[in-house]
């Protein structure tokens, strides 16, 4: 068995898809585990060739996985904690980066400064495995009944810092309306009521909150059926990424240089004012290079997104 450790978000398992794919071609004879959270399961499937998840949310435990394992893969952290978590099941080898703490000095060093999608492809390099970092496409959902052609606006983030002013996604909501596109507002379920906040302030109705409405799944349907997406730097833009759905993607504090869409995509926008020090920030609500962010730059680079995908078209036909 090959067990691979990624117990994070949707946007942590989108980076990781080249990785997975790559661990599934250098041993396609063993079950490749992926421990990752429950809720996550669906999408592992548009992933592919994984076999089956392993139920796991964070380090605090991981659940012995029913077989021995061959190869573990830590494809979540630095170390030492995840090191030490997957020392746990008794792997014949472990694949990871160097970690004197954890007494884990095989394998190349952790960058900080590294693409996400990037890191995880060189790790397994080291080890003599190939992965192609933009090997990013997701599989489609079989999920039916939900709306395309919308124009997804998603406001929120687990991270707060991440997240751009919500009068600011109101008044482009209002937009983007004017300009006939159909706009829905997603979110997790606890962010339902102030999604349902910045849809009442740009004149939406409420059906077209689809925060709390939808699992995994039915988000990546709506993402990969949609015109355009606009987020901030979360799972919503890597959905958009492995998709090939037009996005514009609104960077701070942690600039796109790290989480960024694949820069040769034409069809994806990256705005970030970050660069400078920041020195007057509370640490509360959207962080400075959020905030900096105005409406004017947000449209301009949906302007471009449409006309890369006319482009896109024109040549196609």
């Amino acid at each position: 068995m090959i067990l691979a450790l990624r117990a994070l978000g949707v946007g942590d398992l989108a980076t990781a898809v080249p990785a997975l794919r790559a661990l599934r071609a250098a041993y396609p004879d063993r079950e490749l585990v992926l421990a990752a959270p429950a809720w996550l399961a669906p999408l592992v499937e548009l992933v592919g060739g994984v076999d089956r998840v392993l139920p796991t949310a964070g380090l605090d435990r991981l659940t012995r996985p029913g077989a021995a394992v061959e190869v573990a893969v830590n494809l979540h952290g630095r170390g030492p904690g995840s090191h030490r978590l997957l020392a746990t099941v008794g792997p014949h080898r472990l694949l990871a980066f160097a970690n004197a703490e954890a007494g884990h000095l095989d394998g190349p060093a952790w960058d900080d400064d590294e693409h996400e999608v990037a890191r995880w492809c060189r790790l397994l390099a080291g080890y003599g495995i190939a992965a192609d970092p933009t090997d990013l496409d997701l599989r489609r959902p079989a999920t039916t009944g939900l709306p395309t052609g919308v124009t997804v606006l998603h406001p929120g983030s687990k991270v707060p810092a991440k997240r751009w002013p919500p009068g600011r996604y109101a008044a482009l909501a209002r937009t983007l309306t004017a300009r006939g596109h159909r706009v829905v507002l997603t979110g997790s379920a606890r962010e339902r009521d102030p999604v349902a906040r910045v849809a009442a302030e740009a004149g939406l109705p409420a059906e077209a909150v689809f925060a709390g409405r939808t699992d995994v799944a039915g988000l990546a349907a709506l993402v990969a059926g949609a015109r355009l997406v606009v987020s901030g730097d979360t799972g919503v833009a890597h959905l958009a990424t492995g998709y090939r759905t037009p996005s514009v993607v609104l960077f701070g504090p942690v600039p796109p240089s790290r989480w960024g869409p694949p820069p040769e995509r034409r069809r994806h926008r990256v705005l970030w004012a970050g660069g400078g020090a920041w020195p007057d920030w509370d640490g509360v609500g959207s962080h400075p290079t959020m905030a900096a962010l105005g409406l004017d730059q947000v449209l301009v680079a949906v302007d471009e997104v449409e006309r890369a995908v006319r482009a896109d078209r024109a040549v196609a036909a």
